[in-house]
């Protein structure tokens, strides 16, 4: 190579998010990354419910009479994960003002962010449906929720518009195009709420917007492994 010729230069990598820098101490948010935190809260999970359980038939082999105790402590194996789903589903429920002046108009250009079935679930429930390589995500007003390739985990995430001010469509809209602009880094900036299995997070969803839970599981099974 002559003094003349340029040196080949590596292709530029795309941006991240911004807010990146405001959590450096995270690692970068990736398939693998997440069936790691899956498995945790799931040993989590067992490691909190199991004990209760087991306390409840050791209670019941001693003495039948205590029955009411051992009720009590099968309860609290129940409500603990349904706590942690009841957290989770909190990242889809709608979040401060309604600007009910200006949210037409913000609904509107949402709408032109969203292809026609995306646009009339989003309607309906609340929440735009965006297939991602990471799943199927469902993006509301200060959250999201991730269904897995498979359908068969969900992940929660807690964030918001930095505008709070913002129509709730708008809020929306931040959130799909910072997406849509670095998913894994949307991932990582994002605080996990929860990661479990869909029936336990959809039982905790208000009706009007389990279709939107049921339609991103269906786009996670006609999506190829690992997303598109």
């Amino acid at each position: 190579m002559t003094g003349s010729e340029a040196a080949p230069t590596a292709p530029a990598a795309a941006p991240g998010l911004p807010e990146l820098a405001a959590v450096p101490w995270r690692r970068r948010a990736s398939a693998e990354a997440l069936c790691g935190i899956g498995r945790l809260w799931t040993a989590w999970t067992v490691a909190l419910t199991v004990p209760f359980a087991a306390v409840a038939a050791f209670l019941i082999y001693l003495e039948p009479l205590t029955a009411p105790v051992a009720a009590a402590s099968i309860a609290h194996a129940w409500i603990i994960p349904e706590l942690y789903a009841f957290r989770g589903a909190n990242v889809a429920r709608p979040k401060g003002a309604r600007h009910q002046r200006s949210e037409p108009v913000a609904l509107g250009l949402l709408g032109d962010l969203l292809a026609h079935h995306e646009r009339d679930l989003q309607r309906a429930t609340g929440l735009a449906l965006e297939r991602g390589r990471l799943g199927a995500w469902l993006v509301g007003e200060g959250g999201a929720v991730l269904v897995a390739p498979g359908g068969r985990r969900v992940h929660c995430f807690c964030v918001a518009a930095t505008d709070s001010e913002l129509p709730p469509s708008d809020r929306i809209a931040h959130l799909l195009l910072a997406l849509r602009a670095d998913e894994e880094g949307f991932a990582t900036v994002a605080n996990h709420a929860f990661s479990g299995a869909p029936w336990r997070l959809r039982r905790r969803l208000g009706r009007e917007v389990r279709p939107a839970l049921d339609a991103a599981r269906v786009a996670t099974r006609e999506a190829p492994e690992g997303g598109e």
